[in-house]
């Protein structure tokens, strides 16, 4: 645990687990306190580990209440399989109150079904968290693929946003672009979260944002300029010829490639993968065409483990967790003040991998 933040409050958190996680970090607005609100906010955890199984079985040992019936009682193969059959790959205890009484959810996932939602976006949902700050508390190994990953995926945000944004934006725009990649096709935006949420996530952490994408960024120089200024409506400037996109559209990650080749063949129908994105590249709708790609994903794996959500934490504990969100959806209003400064050890893990790392030529694994 020597990886751990020198927070007491969270060092004593995460010590009533199960060690032996790959890769853990805070979310959200428990994470992230507004300077406007007194509330205390539920605190969002994500524990990545090797062994799902085993993990699950040395807590339910220490920790059974954190699990809803009949769950507890099913045993850690039963949670495991739910955790990986369905959904996202992520099993959820929501509404624990841990022994300093502090309120969390906690989600726990297999290192090796993160690293590759990070390189394909098979379901877009803890990439897509990551593709924004967060609080990194247990970091990955020095060596470990889960570095490259994480890297690679924020490589795979900036593709996707250029694509979807036009010739000239401000450097807001882009952030927004980036962060709605995971929020677009949610239905959860439909009605119980604040639709303000992405403007919220993305103004008051904006200093965050630049300081996450900065290494990422120095490697579309050729692509795009973004100035460097403190002003939020610079203007910035991106080659949008089909030349551009082609190339954008070749360092998608795999999931949204093979949706964009269905889309364009209309069906599953198999064509070659090069031609199609050529094609697509010259395309007016381009834009609209990877837009819906990316929603679908999001739409499936939003809905699929929202109702898995149900199940893991029961019904009760499903009501209230949905009730509350509704709640502050309802009072909530976007945020006027700066967010206290996150831990940098994201960007820690980003820039020692850039720099070993070449992803302009990185080769394609395409259906």
């Amino acid at each position: 645990m020597d990886k751990v933040t020198k927070v007491p409050q969270l060092r004593h958190l995460l010590g009533q687990f199960p060690g032996n996680m790959k890769f853990c970090f805070a979310y959200g607005s428990g994470a992230f306190k507004q300077a406007n609100n007194d509330g205390d906010n539920m605190l969002d955890l994500i524990f990545v580990v090797r062994n799902a199984n085993k993990w699950h079985a040395e807590n339910l040992m220490s920790n059974p209440k954190h699990y809803a019936q009949p769950l507890k009682f099913l045993g850690s193969k039963v949670i495991t399989k739910i955790q990986e059959g369905s959904g996202a790959k992520i099993f959820y205890n929501t509404l624990v109150r841990t022994n300093q009484g502090q309120l969390i959810k906690y989600g726990v996932m297999s290192e090796i079904s993160l690293v590759e939602d990070l390189l394909d976006w098979n379901n877009l949902y803890l990439a897509g968290r990551l593709h924004k700050p967060v609080k990194v508390l247990v970091e990955p190994d020095e060596n470990s693929q889960l570095r490259t990953a994480l890297v690679q995926n924020l490589h795979s945000a900036v593709h996707a946003a250029l694509l979807l944004l036009p010739e000239h934006f401000t450097e807001v725009d882009f952030f927004k672009r980036v962060t709605s990649l995971s929020y677009h096709g949610d239905f959860r935006m439909i009605f119980g979260e604040n639709k303000d949420k992405i403007s919220n996530i993305v103004l008051p952490q904006l200093h965050h944002f630049k300081k996450l994408y900065e290494p990422i960024l120095k490697h579309f120089d050729n692509y795009v300029d973004i100035p460097k200024s403190d002003h939020m409506a610079v203007t910035c400037h991106q080659d949008t010829s089909p030349a551009t996109k082609v190339h954008h559209l070749n360092h998608l990650p795999r999931t949204p490639q093979i949706k964009l080749v269905r889309a364009w063949s209309h069906g599953p129908r198999s064509k070659d993968t090069e031609d199609c994105l050529r094609a697509i590249a010259h395309d007016p709708e381009c834009y609209e065409i990877l837009e819906q790609c990316l929603k679908e994903i999001v739409w499936r794996s939003s809905i699929t483990q929202s109702l898995k959500g149900i199940i893991t934490a029961g019904l009760i504990k499903s009501v209230k967790y949905s009730g509350a969100k509704i709640i502050k959806m309802l009072q909530s209003n976007p945020p006027n003040n700066i967010l206290p400064e996150p831990s940098n050890k994201i960007n820690k893990i980003v820039e020692p991998v850039i720099k070993k790392t070449e992803f302009k030529n990185a080769e394609k694994r395409v259906e």
